[in-house]
C-alpha cells in the first residue's frame, strides 16, 4: 500500500486485522519496512492484539532509487507525521517500535503526539555526538564541513552541514508521552552505554542490557533476546 504525504508516496505495509491497538514501525539505516526486525515485530505485535504499520524511510527500500526526497530529519518528520495520521484512522491506540537512527526520527516526531508505548532497539539518543564521532574519526572539521555542505565518505555515508546544522539546533527533549522500554547491546559500538544511561533516566525509560550485544541485531542470540524483549513489552 502507499501512504500519501502531500506529493510523496510512503510504501507501507499492514499487518493483521482492524484492532483497537496499532503498532507503528520505524526502521534504522540500510534496513526497509519487511527487514527480519521489523517484520518478527510485525508478527508478534499480530498474534497479542495489535494491527502493525510497517514503511520506508526516504531512499530506504523501495524508494531506494529516489535520492531527490533525502533521508534527513525534516523530511522524515514529515513522512511520520503522514504515517501516524493515517494510523489513527485505523485505531484509537498507536503504539511505537524504533530501531537506531528510526527511533531518533521518531524521538523528533512524535514527541508531542498521542503514543501509548514505545518500544526502542539500539535507538540513536545522541546524532549531535554521532555525527561529531564520525567527523573527528575521517578528520573533518566543523569549519570544513560548512565549507563544502556535503561531504561523502568512503564508506558510502555522507557528512551534511545542514543535517548537522539541523541536528545541533534540534536537541531531543524530554517528556516522552506514554511509556517507553529501551533494548541495548553492551557491545554497541556506535551508542555508548552512558549515553543511554543519561536517556534513560531522563526520559524516565526502563533500559534493558543484552551482554555481548552489538547495536545491529541479527545473531540468533540477538534475535532471541529481542523476540523475548518484545513479548514482555507489548502486553
Amino acid at each position: 500500500m502507499q501512504i500519501k504525504n502531500k506529493n510523496v508516496s510512503i510504501p507501507a505495509v499492514l499487518w493483521g486485522y482492524p484492532r483497537e491497538k496499532i503498532l507503528i514501525e520505524v526502521h534504522g539505516n540500510m534496513s526497509n519496512k519487511e527487514d527480519t526486525i521489523i517484520s518478527m515485530l510485525a508478527q508478534k505485535a499480530v498474534r497479542v492484539g495489535y494491527q502493525a504499520l510497517c514503511f520506508d524511510l526516504p531512499v530506504h527500500g523501495e524508494r531506494k532509487d529516489k535520492a531527490d526526497y533525502e533521508c534527513n530529519p525534516q523530511n522524515c518528520i514529515s513522512d511520520l507525521h503522514a504515517v501516524y495520521s493515517y494510523a489513527k484512522t485505523l485505531a484509537p491506540e498507536v503504539y511505537v517500535f524504533g530501531c537506531s537512527i528510526g527511533a531518533y526520527f521518531s524521538l523528533l516526531a512524535f514527541r508531542n503526539l498521542e503514543i501509548k508505548r514505545t518500544l526502542f532497539l539500539s535507538p540513536v539518543v545522541n546524532m549531535e555526538n554521532l555525527i561529531k564521532n564520525m567527523m573527528n574519526y575521517c578528520g573533518v572539521s566543523e569549519q570544513r564541513l560548512s565549507r563544502q555542505r556535503r561531504i561523502e565518505l568512503q564508506s558510502g555515508a555522507v557528512l551534511d552541514w545542514d543535517y548537522y546544522t539541523f541536528v545541533r539546533n534540534n536537541p531531543v527533549r524530554p517528556p516522552w508521552p506514554g511509556s517507553l522500554s529501551i533494548l541495548y547491546g553492551s557491545y554497541d559500538n556506535l551508542i555508548t552505554l552512558k549515553e543511554i544511561t543519561e536517556f534513560g533516566a531522563k526520559f524516565k525509560a526502563k533500559v534493558e542490557i543484552l551482554d555481548k550485544g552489538k547495536h545491529f541485531f541479527n545473531s540468533e542470540n540477538e534475535l532471541k533476546a529481542f523476540d523475548l524483549w518484545a513479548e514482555k513489552n507489548l502486553i
